[in-house]
């Protein structure tokens, strides 16, 4: 198991200065940028941020089976990274050779020599096996999963009308258990357009997936999750994961007992981001929202036989918040504390996903409920968003050896090794602004 660089104390990259204060994700640090030895430090900034966005709303064949060209895989990819006819090219010299943007070299004696990008190599090694995997392997297994969830909904509720304390709290456990598989593993899936290869049910799993079950924006929450935290992963300012920061909290409250409240606070964070959405949206929204809550309640009320609102509230409470605490470790353990890039100086997308992007090791309940693509195959997931769960696993070979052969890391680090660290250092992590890195000679 590698242990992280950044928590190694030395690494193969240099780091900035230490950041000041920040408080709720805004952060103005002091940047000492390591200029590139390599490269001439020449840049272009968000060059990746936009080719990310081209696969994440399903419009990317790779996960049908079909191949992909250059804008389909575009989350996998660099501008840089396109074939000579695409539309962005870039060109810099290093020493008596120049190297345009297709990855072509032209030494001096001008012979060309072809030069296939490792993101674009990377990408037709996992192309290849999307495409001789079953529809059962790229969907049935995950959408089999979400069913068993639903299906696991209807004798918990007749459990928690049992009189016997065995009877409802195994009903609280199964309606838990539910419920977190549904919230986590099926709105991350309906985000990214992994569970139909059809746009038109792809945008119908979303609204249920994020807003019916997950009391979230759905409009709000691609937004963030793929145009934001995707295209820019561990960019300062825009994907560092800062959002799940609160400074204002003590450690213990914020990594155990503050998790608790995620199911009364996320409604009401989605009514304050639905400012400045069109009217037919926010209509939705609030529909979508109070339909699910609602027929919760009303099942608990008239199935359950729950006799007081309050004991049906606090029950959906305890169900919602169930596995709350490990949502929050796993969306902070996975890219805060790693490496972080500045928004103009930022590397091609695959040294910055294999930098910035932490797999856990399996777990059986973690990886049920959550999914693979949010548990041991986060890398996977944010070098190719468009996967399934399933998918990402079975890819996983393919991505560690090919990261391994080219000398790149791939970061694996326990939940337990995490959670030290983070209560160990909490105030750097989750209080200071952290340093920018620059991959000195890959930029």
């Amino acid at each position: 198991m590698r242990t992280p660089p950044s928590l190694q104390g030395g690494g193969k990259f240099e780091r900035g200065g230490a950041g000041n204060s920040c408080c709720f994700g805004v952060f103005s640090p002091r940047i000492r940028l390591i200029r590139s030895q390599l490269t001439g430090g020449e840049e272009e900034g968000l060059r990746d941020g936009g080719v990310a966005l081209l696969t994440t709303f399903g419009l990317s064949t790779l996960q049908s089976g079909r191949a992909g060209t250059g804008s389909e895989m575009g989350a996998g990819m660099d501008m840089e990274d396109k074939p000579e006819g695409g539309t962005v090219r870039s060109r810099r010299r290093s020493g008596n050779k120049e190297e345009t943007g297709g990855g072509r070299q032209r030494s001096q004696g001008g012979e060309e020599v072809e030069k296939e990008s490792m993101m674009m190599e990377l990408t037709r090694l996992v192309q290849k096996t999307v495409k001789e995997s079953s529809w059962w392997e790229r969907r049935g297994i995950d959408c089999s999963i979400l069913a068993a969830a639903f299906l696991c909904l209807p004798p918990a509720f007749l459990l928690l009308a049992s009189s016997h304390l065995f009877c409802f709290l195994l009903g609280v456990m199964m309606m838990g258990v539910a419920h977190a598989v549904i919230t986590t593993k099926g709105t991350h899936l309906a985000s990214h357009g992994a569970l139909s290869e059809s746009q038109v049910w792809g945008k119908f799993w979303a609204v249920f997936f994020i807003e019916i079950c997950g009391s979230f924006s759905s409009n709000v929450g691609i937004q963030a999750h793929i145009k934001i935290h995707h295209a820019h992963t561990n960019v300062i300012g825009l994907g560092d994961s800062s959002m799940w920061k609160v400074p204002f909290l003590p450690r213990f409250i914020y990594l155990f007992l503050a998790p608790l409240a995620v199911p009364v606070i996320t409604p009401l964070v989605a009514l304050t981001y639905l400012r400045g959405q069109p009217a037919v949206c926010v209509l939705r929204t609030i529909l979508m929202v109070s339909l699910g809550l609602y027929s919760q309640y009303w099942l608990l009320i008239h199935v359950s036989g729950f006799q007081s609102p309050f004991t049906a509230l606090l029950c959906m409470l305890v169900c919602r918040a169930m596995f709350s605490v490990p949502y929050i470790h796993v969306n902070i353990f996975q890219h805060i504390g790693l490496d972080m890039f500045s928004p103009t100086h930022r590397p091609k997308r695959i040294y910055q996903m294999s930098h910035g992007v932490l797999n856990l090791p399996r777990n059986l309940l973690l990886d049920w409920m959550f999914g693979h693509s949010l548990i041991n195959c986060h890398v996977e997931h944010h070098l190719f968003p468009q996967l399934s769960d399933h998918m990402c696993l079975k890819v996983k070979p393919i991505v560690s050896r090919f990261l391994s052969e080219k000398q790149l890391p791939y970061l694996e680090d326990s939940y337990l090794s995490r959670l030290q660290t983070f209560f160990h250092r909490y105030q750097e992590l989750m209080v200071l602004a952290p340093p920018i890195t620059e991959l000195v000679g890959v930029q």
